[in-house]
Parts: C-alpha cells; sequence; structure tokens
C-alpha cells in the first residue's frame, strides 16, 4: 500500500469533523500519516479478462498506471508531460485504449477533467509532472474540492531519493493539496500503484465526490513489479453513510405532511448522486415548491410549474422569498452556502430545518438542523417518498394559501431585463436566444462572474448534468477547458462555453486542444469590456469607481485582443456580432458548423447589472428585484 500523504499529527490534535469553526469534511476526516479505510469486499473493482497464467504479469509502474486506469473504466485522460513523468508518457503513446488529450496548460487539464465529470458523471482524470505542472493543478483541485466534483490527479514526482533535496521542478505537491483533496497518495514503489490509482479512484467517486492526488516518484514509475489486480483497498476510516437512519426519514416525513410553507431546497448533491427522477417524484407526491441552487440547475426542470428558479444572491424572488418566510425547510444535497442564506442569522427565521447530505460535516455546520439525515440523496429521498405517503395515507396536504402567496411573487416578480440605453446588445438577450436556439440536450459551461449568473438564469435547464459552472471556488478560466472536457465525454451533444471577456483571456489556449483534436465546442464571449461583476459592484457599492476593471476588448475601445482575429490564429471559426438581428444568425452558424471550434464575440453593453440582488451580509427579505427597487412587506 503506497504512504499515505497526512502529516505527522498526533490523533489527540485532530479537531472534530463537526466543530462549529470549521469546513471539515468528512470525507477528509484523515489527519495522519495512514491509510483511509475499505475493504476489497466493500469496495469492488472491474476484473477484465487476464491472460491465463498462475504468474502475475510484470509491469513497469507506468504499466501498472496504465493498466489500473483501463481497468477501472478510464477511457480519457488530459494532461502534460513533463520531466518526471516521462516514464508514463512513453508508456500511453504505445497503446490505444486511454485517449490522451495533451492540453496547453495544467489548469485547462483540471478543469477539462471537472468539465468531463461534470457532465458524464464519470471520474475526470489529469496528468502532469512535477514542480510547476503540479501546483498549476492546484485551482482546479480545489475547484473540484468545493463542488463535489469526482476528479483524479496523477502527478509525477521526482526520485525518491532525491526528496527533500529542493531538487530540480521538486514541489511537495501532497503537503500542498492536502487541505482541497479527499485524501492524497504518495507512492514511492512500483508495487504499490495499482492499490493507489485503485484507492484513489474509489475515494473520488464515492461518499461525498471530490478530488484524489496521487504523486508517484519517478523511480517508482521506471522500476519493475508484478501487477496484481484487483488490488486490497486497504482504506481504514473511510466508510461513507449512504443510507440513513429510518426514524429520522419518519421525522423528516412527518414534518412534510404537516407543513403549510415548505419548500425544498435542493444543491448539487442532487446531481451528483443521481437523484433527480427521485426528487420529481417526491415533488409530485408532495406538492412542494422547488428551488435549485447554482450547483443545482437541470436537477429538476425548470418548465415544471412547482420549480421556483435559482435561490440566492441572484435569485429569482420567489425563490429567494419562498426560503425567507417557508416554515420547512427540507435541504437536499446543498449546504447552506452564504450566497443562498444572505445574512445566515436572519436566514428563514421561521423555518424548520430537515438537512440531507452525504457529508455528516455539513449536517448542521451553518444552520442547525432539527432533523439531520445523514446519506446519499438518491436513497434517503426514495425513503422520503414512501414515508411521506405513510404519513399523509396517500393524499398530500393542501397547500393552496402556500401556493397562492407564491403564485402571486411569480406574477408580480417576473425574471426578465431592461434593454440597454446605449444601444449596445443587452447580454440576457444574447444568452436567453443561445438556449433557446440549442436547447435543453446542450451542455452548457459559464466561466465565473455576470455571465454566469445570467446562464444560470436565462437558460431553462431540463436535466441534470447539462449546467457546469465553478459554484464554490469561482474560478474564472473555467469555461473553455470544461467545455472541452464535457465534449469528449458527451461527444454526441453540443458543448456551448459562455465565457467572459476576461475569463476566456485566462484558458483560451485550449483552443488549440480542440482544433488539434477535433473538439467542436461553440463559444459564447459575453464582452462586455470590463470585469462585469466586479464592475457592477463598483457602481452599486463604491459610487462608480471603477478601478481597473476596464480590459479594452470591446465597444469603442482598442479592442486588444482582437477575439476573432485570435480565434482565426487557433484554427477555430471566429464571429463578432454588434447589433441584435445578427444574433440569431451567428449562434445558427455555430450550431452548424461541427469541424472546428466556433468563438462569437458578443458586443454587449458594459452597463447591464445583474438582478434579482440580494446585497451580501443582508438578510434575504432586502431582494433587490432592480436598481432601486425592491418588494414591499406589509408590517416590514
Amino acid at each position: 500500500m503506497p504512504a499515505a500523504s497526512w502529516p505527522s499529527t498526533p490523533s489527540s490534535c485532530v479537531r472534530p469533523p463537526t466543530a462549529p469553526s470549521q469546513d471539515k469534511r468528512a470525507h477528509h476526516p484523515f489527519q495522519r500519516r495512514e491509510a483511509p479505510s475499505m475493504t476489497t469486499e466493500q469496495t469492488p473493482v472491474p476484473t477484465p479478462s487476464s491472460p491465463s497464467s498462475d504468474q502475475p504479469e510484470i509491469l513497469t509502474g507506468s504499466g501498472a498506471i496504465l493498466r489500473s486506469l483501463e481497468n477501472l473504466g478510464v477511457t480519457d485522460v488530459f494532461g502534460i508531460p513533463g520531466g518526471a513523468v516521462i516514464p508514463f508518457y512513453d508508456e500511453i503513446m504505445a497503446q490505444d485504449a486511454v485517449r490522451h488529450i495533451l492540453v496547453r496548460h495544467e489548469q485547462g487539464a483540471g478543469h477539462a477533467a471537472e468539465g468531463y465529470a461534470a457532465a458524464s458523471g464519470r471520474v475526470g482524470v489529469a496528468i502532469a509532472t512535477s514542480g510547476p505542472g503540479a501546483t498549476n493543478l492546484v485551482t482546479a483541485i480545489a475547484d473540484a474540492y468545493m463542488d463535489s466534483v469526482p476528479m483524479l490527479a496523477i502527478t509525477g514526482q521526482v526520485f525518491s531519493t532525491l526528496m527533500g533535496t529542493d531538487a530540480f521542478q521538486e514541489a511537495d505537491i501532497v503537503g500542498i493539496t492536502m487541505p482541497i483533496t479527499k485524501h492524497s497518495f504518495l507512492v514511492k514503489r512500483a508495487e504499490d500503484i495499482p492499490a493507489a490509482i485503485a484507492s484513489a479512484h474509489h475515494i473520488a467517486s464515492t461518499g461525498r465526490p471530490g478530488p484524489v492526488l496521487v504523486d508517484i516518484t519517478k523511480d517508482a514509475q521506471q522500476n519493475s513489479a508484478p501487477f496484481i489486480w484487483p488490488p486490497k483497498l486497504d482504506l481504514p476510516g473511510y466508510r461513507p453513510i449512504t443510507k440513513a437512519h429510518g426514524k429520522q426519514v419518519q421525522a423528516a416525513a412527518n414534518l412534510l405532511a404537516t407543513a403549510r410553507k415548505p419548500v425544498f431546497y435542493v444543491g448539487g448533491g442532487v446531481i451528483r448522486s443521481h437523484a433527480s427522477a427521485e426528487l420529481l417524484e417526491l415533488a409530485e407526491a408532495s406538492g412542494v415548491p422547488v428551488v435549485t441552487t447554482l450547483m443545482a440547475r437541470g436537477a429538476f426542470p425548470d418548465s415544471h410549474t412547482q420549480h421556483l428558479g435559482m435561490p440566492g444572491m441572484h435569485g429569482s424572488v420567489p425563490a429567494v422569498l419562498a426560503l425567507q418566510e417557508s416554515d420547512l425547510i427540507v435541504s437536499l444535497g446543498a449546504r447552506f452556502d452564504d450566497r443562498v442564506t444572505g445574512k445566515v442569522s436572519e436566514f428563514a427565521p421561521h423555518a424548520a430545518i430537515v438537512h440531507v447530505d452525504v457529508d455528516p460535516a455539513e449536517i448542521s455546520k451553518i444552520r442547525t438542523a432539527d432533523v439531520p439525515i445523514v446519506g446519499d440523496a438518491k436513497d434517503v429521498i426514495a425513503d422520503l417518498i414512501v414515508a411521506f405517503r405513510e404519513a399523509t395515507g396517500g393524499t398530500a396536504p393542501d397547500l393552496s394559501e402556500w401556493w397562492t402567496y407564491l403564485d402571486g411573487l411569480r406574477t408580480q416578480f417576473p425574471l426578465g431585463f431592461t434593454e440597454p440605453t446605449d444601444g449596445l446588445l443587452s447580454p440576457q438577450y444574447v444568452i436567453q436566444r443561445i438556449g433557446e436556439l440549442t436547447g435543453p440536450e446542450a451542455v452548457y459551461a459559464a466561466g465565473v462572474g455576470q455571465h454566469q449568473m445570467w446562464s444560470a438564469q436565462f437558460i431553462k435547464y431540463e436535466r441534470p448534468n447539462s449546467w457546469l459552472n465553478s459554484g464554490g471556488a469561482g474560478t474564472m478560466g473555467y469555461s473553455v477547458p470544461a467545455a472541452m472536457g464535457a465534449k469528449v465525454a458527451e461527444p454526441d451533444r453540443v458543448v456551448w462555453a459562455i465565457d467572459g471577456d476576461g475569463c476566456f483571456q485566462m484558458t483560451n489556449q485550449e483552443l488549440a486542444t480542440c482544433v488539434i483534436n477535433k473538439i467542436p465546442i461553440k463559444v459564447a464571449i459575453i464582452n462586455n469590456s470590463s470585469l462585469g461583476m466586479v464592475r457592477q459592484w463598483q457602481t452599486l457599492f463604491y459610487d462608480g469607481r471603477h478601478s481597473f476593471t476596464d480590459l479594452n476588448t470591446g465597444h469603442d475601445t482598442a479592442m486588444i485582443p482582437d477575439f476573432v482575429k485570435l480565434a482565426d490564429a487557433y484554427g477555430a471559426l471566429g464571429i463578432r456580432v454588434k447589433t441584435r438581428d445578427e444574433v440569431d444568425a451567428a449562434i445558427t452558424k455555430a450550431l452548424e458548423t461541427n469541424d472546428r471550434p466556433v468563438v462569437i464575440d458578443f458586443i454587449v453593453s458594459r452597463d447591464a447589472m445583474v438582478w434579482p440582488m440580494v446585497p451580501q451580509g443582508v438578510s434575504n427579505s432586502f431582494v433587490q428585484y432592480a436598481k432601486d427597487h425592491a418588494p414591499t412587506w406589509g408590517e416590514e
């Protein structure tokens, strides 16, 4: 078994995962130099047919990495070679079972692995060399950790005899990534590689999904050892709870049966657990309204009459106020993020809380749960359906008064936008037309900022895994490589990267990867010539002092770079759109072009803002429908 990557901290110093001052996750419980826990019986590993021989095959460590990935069903990986990982790259070029996609930056490899995983539900794999190659993966690893994305990062390390000497391109990537991985392995022996890869894959994809790093020294890659498969997974302490306690489920069902203003608060965990069908059944059986967070868009169909939209800082007024005015919140795979709750002490003051999460560390971390339920969302919701029908005798409670209030909010505060007064394109209109012309079977990946919020608001999501974004970390540069990874995972779907002019400039080099590897993504640059969300805050809260947010890429500027010329230089199709009557034709042209990537530079107004909005640090009751326009509240 490879040496696990935890610091030599005495067990008495380990802080409990439920300490209120921490964000310590149950899937990251290991704080000592010991491996996590699991037996082979608990962790079935695919076993391919092997040559009939009593003796195990002798493979190099690099061969063992490759064979392990193949045995685990991995078909695609993203990476860049370097000195400490040359042995593995020498191995991978001599086979065709695992497709390697050569990216242009390791961060691109990491986000591509994320997009691959988020679009398909399979583990995404990224590979990098030691030192700067490994550290370039850190942003993507942190992003995957925040958003619970199953990801396997494999890094090369210097020779084991050189570790600790500040050797060329040496970095303690295990130590660096410890706070942002479910687990990290350091492998120094060829014979330990199969167990390390299999364990990492298992940890990444079970319980609350997340990134796992395997750092393998160069001598371990070069040396040979018997390849034993399946390996025994020795993971003491790692036993994710998926089946909830029956009494807790019954207590939740009883609350749901008697509540008069209940809401299902649905988070990304419902998508990660593939629980959308169960959620739909529960919602229809109970008649309870549903809100889906930024990470859960598509978990419940937007077209369904019980869907109120997205809650949070830029959520719809009905969704925000449904939570705020409720008497029962049933949280399913959500974590009460600050962008949803606003000022926590004033969030949903009259609501009882049922909190369902596979990660025990999330339960009551931010809002104390009246009924805590630890378990996989898919299993828990299925059990809750049965318990609810028993509690109600099969007759859903009368929520007509609650729905009258919510329908009134929907009528009074529909999602919409105001056309810009400067004559430039409305970004909301552009994004809305992308969704309408492309349809719900596509995959939409967004960067971070205003265009991210507009994409979450104005595209209608009808199925899970159709919306990819960096929710927790808010990583600029996510969109293009994530879309690339999604297209590799789902080649028959249209994949859009909806990006800002700022985000696009951070990872647009992956267009080269897309062109060379024939990955025909569509890129829509919502070009407002600025760091739009920062500019919006500067306008609203800093008296319009737009400090260092102008990027000179759009209307009436130097247009550096020229995104159409940039697309052409990469071998992609570049299109510029300045007027409303050009929008549909450009989108249609992109949808018809499948021999190369397409980049559309939409020149939009820099003054457009994201509404509704709850200012940071205040109660959600202060949601603003538009600038200087908020709902009025009787007694308030």
